[in-house]
């Protein structure tokens, strides 16, 4: 059904781009390449991917299947990721709650700014970034060219850049590390992304204003659990936005802010929110979660292991809330999923 429609938009897109090496439409069939598809985690069809300089963008294509809604992705995705300042009095303006990366350049046709733009093009859905040059650039390079990160809120301080601006993969990882958040706020926009990455969520529901909170479980996250990263997502949610999440659990948007994890099979409920700052006690939830205890301790009551000398264990039935952000993966109605990643 998508392929006229695909086929479609890739004429209409060879008209405004006509050189071939602007855009490139492709298709794979995945019976025939099965390796292609397990290379890059193909795991429901169709499923559209984008490639810059032959990196797979991290953010696949999910929006409406029409021919004018793909060019306009593609018109978008080719616009300059980078706005150029042509006063630096116009960094006042900057949107703060946005993270912004500031390049300062002698010229604009030099392999720093390319590496720069390479990166941008990269993660643009995840910064702003803005350049300056020449004279106008001058008051900011008093060390020679550089690259400036501005994070989210008024008073943040500046991050500096120290390494090779020509290093393509340094420059990179720093920027990405400054981008992409060690906890990211989940939205019905971006729930299908984070759902199908396939790891369980630790999330902190708190109300939108409620930033305090926000904080305390970034930094505890970035204290406890660091080396957790890439076993759990990280998130954050709105309280209103996310009330049936939190009914599920049994809580209100009064009770928030409020800690839970989703295992794509069942939801845990954290203890008091303040219990957080007591030192590894968020460590031992997300532990309790990857060697099975919050699961059996669902079904049996505690662990013999935490139950006083001699106090009888008895078997408790209960039933922990299914998982309710499962709901957000893709639709079978929208893809053909595969069951068993063994079908390839």
């Amino acid at each position: 059904m998508l392929h006229p429609i695909f086929e479609e938009a890739s004429n209409v897109i060879k008209e405004e781009y006509p050189n071939e090496n602007q855009v490139v439409f492709a298709r794979v069939d995945c019976d025939q390449h099965s390796d292609i598809a397990q290379r890059y985690r193909i795991s429901k069809y169709p499923t559209l991917k984008l490639f810059r300089n032959g990196m797979m963008m991290k953010r696949e294509y999910r929006g409406q299947r029409s021919v004018k809604a793909l060019a306009d992705y593609i018109r978008q995705q080719k616009s300059d990721p980078v706005q150029e300042l042509h006063d630096l009095a116009e960094i006042t303006t900057l949107d703060r709650s946005k993270r912004n990366i500031i390049g300062y350049f002698e010229q604009k046709d030099s392999e720093n700014y390319r590496v720069f733009e390479r990166v941008a093009n990269i993660l643009h859905d995840d910064c702003a970034f803005l350049s300056a040059f020449g004279a106008v650039s001058k008051p900011e390079r008093y060390s020679g060219d550089n690259i400036i990160y501005k994070p989210p809120g008024q008073s943040a301080p500046d991050m500096v850049y120290l390494g090779s601006m020509t290093n393509f993969d340094g420059t990179y990882n720093w920027i990405q590390d400054k981008c992409v958040p060690l906890v990211r706020e989940i939205t019905f926009e971006n729930g299908e992304e984070l759902t199908e990455e396939g790891l369980p969520f630790l999330i902190l529901f708190h109300m939108k204003e409620d930033t305090e909170s926000l904080e305390i479980f970034q930094n505890e996250v970035a204290r406890q659990l660091i080396s957790e990263k890439g076993t759990i997502n990280f998130l954050h949610a709105d309280c209103d936005k996310f009330r049936h999440p939190l009914l599920h659990i049994q809580k209100t948007p009064a009770d928030c802010p409020v800690i839970a994890i989703d295992s794509f099979r069942h939801m845990y409920v954290f203890g008091d929110f303040r219990d957080v700052l007591i030192p590894g006690k968020l460590k031992q939830f997300v532990f309790d979660l990857h060697s099975g205890k919050l699961h059996r301790e669902f079904h049996h009551g505690p662990d013999p292991t935490d139950t006083a000398p001699g106090q009888q264990v008895q078997d408790v039935a209960s039933s922990p809330p299914e998982s309710s952000f499962q709901k957000l993966a893709p639709s079978e109605y929208r893809y053909t999923l595969l069951r068993d990643r063994d079908e390839l």
